[in-house]
C-alpha cells in the first residue's frame, strides 16, 4: 500500500452528514430509474403498442441499457478531467427531470424512444459522477458503513413506484412530475448542504496504479471484482424480471400484491443487515470477505430455490438470495471505491464498473429463453447458482486474510 492509500485507510472520517445526505442522493437515483422503468414506462408502452408491447418494450430495454451504459462512462470521465462533479450531477438532474416531465409529449413509440435514450444520457450524466464522488470523499474505513447506507436505495427505489401507482394518488402524467420532484429532493440536498471533509489523499494523482488491499495488485483485483459482480448481477436481473412467473410455477394462487409483498419485505429487512455487516468490515479490516460470503450464499439460496416444491420453501429460499443479493450489491458499490487504481479516473472506471449493471439486462433475456422451455426454472437456476459460486470463489481469492 502505498502513502496515499495508507493516509485514506488509516486516517481521518467522513462526516455523518454528508455520508446521510449522500445515501438520500443514491436512493434518488435509485427513485429516478425503478418507477420508471419498471411500471411507469411499460404502462405507457402498452397504451401505445396496440398488442406488440412485447417487441417495444425489448427496444426500449435494450436501447437505454445501450445509452446509459456508454453515457455513464463518458459523464465520469468528464467529472474526472473538469474536477467538478457537483456540476455535472446538477445538470444532469435538471435535464433528467425535465425529459421525464416531456415523456407525455412523445405521440408515437419511435418518439418515446428517443425520449426515453435522451433521459437515459441525462440520467446517467448525474449518476456516473454521483458514484465518483463518495470516492473523493469517503475514506477506506467508512466504505463498509457506506455500503449499508446505500442498501437503502433499492428500498426507497421500490417505495416511490408503490407511491406513485397507488389507486387515486396521481393520473399518468403527475406521477411523472411526483417522481422528478422526489428525485430533486432528494439529490440536491447533498451538493447544497453535505459541506465534506476533505481528504487531499483520496483525489491525489498517482502515477502507479494501486489498491488499498495489502499484498494484492490492481491487475488482479479490479478484473476479479468486476466479474464477480456480472455474475451476481446476471441471477439478480433474472429473479428481478422472473419473480412472479417463478412463483406462479410454484403456486398458482400466490399473486402480484403477495410477490410484490415479500420483495418489498426482503429489501427492508436488508438495510439493517448490510449496515451491521458494513460496519463489521470496517471494524475487522476484512472489506471483501463479506462480498465472497454474499456470492457463496447466493449460490445456496439459488439451489435451495431450484428445488422448491412447496411455496413456502420457494419464499424462503427466495427471501435468503433477497437479502444476500442486495447485500452484496450495495457492499460491492461500496468497495469498488477501495480497489479503483487510479483516483484521477476514478469516475471513467466507475462508468466500466457500471457495466455489470446493465450487461445482465442483455444476457438474462437469452440465457432464460435457451434454459427454462427446456429444464425449467430448476435447470435455470442450477445454471445461476454456479455462476455466483464462481463469484465467490473469485472473491475469496482476493480477500485479505489475517
Amino acid at each position: 500500500m502505498n502513502e496515499a492509500a495508507s493516509a485514506a485507510h488509516g486516517g481521518g472520517r467522513q462526516s455523518l452528514r454528508f455520508l446521510l445526505l449522500y445515501a438520500l442522493a443514491a436512493a434518488g437515483g435509485a427513485m429516478a430509474y425503478m418507477p420508471f422503468l419498471t411500471i411507469l414506462l411499460p404502462v405507457r408502452v402498452e397504451a401505445m403498442a396496440g398488442g406488440a408491447e412485447v417487441t417495444w418494450l425489448a427496444y426500449c430495454s435494450f436501447s437505454g441499457a445501450a445509452a446509459a451504459s456508454l453515457s455513464n462512462i463518458l459523464f465520469g470521465w468528464l467529472s474526472d478531467r473538469t474536477g467538478n462533479r457537483q456540476g455535472w450531477i446538477v445538470t444532469g438532474l435538471l435535464g433528467s427531470c425535465a425529459l421525464l416531465l416531456a415523456m407525455p409529449l412523445a405521440d408515437s413509440l419511435p418518439a418515446l424512444l428517443g425520449l426515453l435514450v435522451a433521459w437515459q444520457v441525462m440520467l446517467n450524466m448525474m449518476l456516473g459522477p454521483l458514484a465518483a464522488l463518495a470516492g473523493d470523499y469517503v475514506p477506506d474505513r467508512q466504505k463498509g458503513f457506506l455500503g449499508g447506507l446505500l442498501s437503502l436505495s433499492p428500498a426507497m427505489g421500490a417505495l416511490a413506484g408503490a407511491f406513485v401507482t397507488f389507486e387515486g394518488v396521481a393520473g399518468a402524467d403527475a406521477r411523472l412530475a411526483i417522481v422528478a420532484a422526489l428525485v430533486a429532493l432528494c439529490v440536491l440536498p447533498v451538493v447544497l448542504f453535505g459541506r465534506p471533509v476533505s481528504f487531499p489523499e483520496l483525489t491525489a494523482r498517482v502515477d502507479r496504479p494501486i489498491v488499498s488491499i495489502p499484498e494484492k495488485r490492481p491487475q488482479v483485483v479490479v478484473p476479479c471484482m468486476w466479474l464477480a459482480r456480472l455474475l451476481v448481477q446476471i441471477a439478480e436481473a433474472v429473479l428481478f424480471a422472473y419473480l412472479y412467473v417463478w412463483f406462479r410455477t410454484v403456486s398458482a394462487d400466490f399473486g402480484d400484491d403477495d410477490t410484490a409483498a415479500v420483495f418489498g419485505a426482503v429489501l427492508v429487512l436488508a438495510i439493517p443487515a448490510t449496515l451491521w455487516v458494513g460496519r463489521w468490515a470496517d471494524r475487522n479490516e476484512r472489506p471483501i470477505l463479506p462480498l465472497a460470503a454474499c456470492a457463496g450464499l447466493t449460490a445456496v439460496a439459488l439451489l435451495l430455490m431450484a428445488s422448491a416444491e412447496s411455496l413456502t420453501f420457494a419464499v424462503a429460499g427466495y427471501a435468503l438470495f433477497g437479502l444476500v443479493t442486495s447485500m452484496f450489491l450495495s457492499l460491492h458499490s461500496a468497495q469498488t471505491l477501495r480497489v479503483l487504481p487510479r483516483p484521477q479516473t476514478r469516475g471513467r472506471d466507475l462508468g466500466l464498473f457500471n457495466l455489470t449493471n446493465t450487461v445482465p439486462s442483455l444476457i438474462m433475456p437469452w440465457l432464460t429463453l435457451a434454459t427454462v422451455p427446456a429444464f425449467g426454472f430448476s435447470g435455470l437456476f442450477m445454471i445461476l447458482a454456479a455462476l455466483s459460486a464462481i463469484a465467490a470463489l473469485l472473491l475469496a481469492s482476493i480477500s485479505r486474510t489475517n
